[in-house]
């Protein structure tokens, strides 16, 4: 897990933050090529951080203020100037300001733009309304999972955004359609309807999108980044079958399942 552009420690923070906070993302990190995996592992331990600022306390005020403090480093990586000393915001500094793998400079340029729409959409998860319609959850996955999913490809290589962003967006509502009881039990609405139909549908639609990105035949290069997304189509064939599972919590792959999918992933390049 060596990188030599960027202190050892650092990247150690990183890899127990991103095996401890996220263990499935974690996992496809160690199924990646060494490269992938240092390029990759500041933006994960990123998105660790950020994600988990809204669940860390009850206050709004302070919530806002760890997000901030995200957006705050986004910007100073963006200015090219300096940028405050801290185990994640280092590395991940360093990684969006190195020269891309294939040469092309300019193409990490819009990294920090993607991910401090992450970071604002993030204060959508204090809010114990649910989603308007459909389309503001769409909205908020792209922001999240598909933003972070476009910005890791990015850091690998060249590749049409469109089709990235998709599975992004498949892996984020699959992610999501998961976390359905846990989000409810600390009494959050996250849905904008919760019928089955409804359900049914959006699950039909993630597994579109998944249709959609998997189409594009994407660089063999930037498919470790697409590869959180080893568990979606699974997920969500579960959940347009039987709609009840999502509020059972019942949409978990079998851990035969789970390995066997990313094992395949790792020797087969396969997205």
């Amino acid at each position: 897990m060596s990188d030599p552009t960027a202190p050892t420690g650092d990247l150690d923070a990183c890899a127990a933050l991103v095996a401890r906070g996220d263990p499935d993302r974690f996992a496809t990190l160690m199924a990646a090529p060494v490269p992938a995996r240092a390029a990759l592992l500041p933006l994960y331990a990123f998105n660790v951080e950020v994600a988990r600022a809204p669940w860390v306390t009850q206050e709004p005020m302070i919530v806002e203020m760890r997000l901030q403090w995200w957006r705050d480093v986004l910007e100073e990586i963006a200015s090219g100037g300096p940028v405050r000393r801290h185990e994640v915001a280092t590395p991940l500094a360093d990684t969006l300001r190195r020269p891309a793998p294939d040469g092309a400079a300019d193409r990490l340029s819009t990294a920090p733009a993607l991910l401090d729409e992450l970071v604002a959409a993030r204060r959508r998860d204090t809010a114990q309304m649910p989603f308007d319609d459909p389309a503001a959850l769409r909205a908020y996955l792209d922001a999240t999972a598909g933003n972070l999913m476009v910005v890791a490809a990015l850091l690998l290589g060249d590749a049409a955004q469109t089709p990235v962003r998709a599975i992004g967006r498949a892996h984020g509502l699959a992610q999501y359609l998961m976390a359905v009881p846990e989000l409810e039990a600390r009494g959050k609405a996250p849905l904008p309807d919760g019928r089955p139909d409804t359900l049914r549908a959006l699950a039909r639609e993630g597994r579109d999108w998944l249709t959609e990105g998997r189409a594009a035949r994407l660089p063999k290069q930037v498919r470790p980044a697409l590869w959180p997304a080893w568990q979606a189509d699974a997920i969500l064939k579960r959940a347009a079958a039987h709609p009840a599972r999502v509020g059972q919590g019942a949409l978990a792959p079998s851990e035969f399942s789970r390995r066997f999918g990313l094992l395949r992933r790792g020797l087969t390049g396969a997205v």
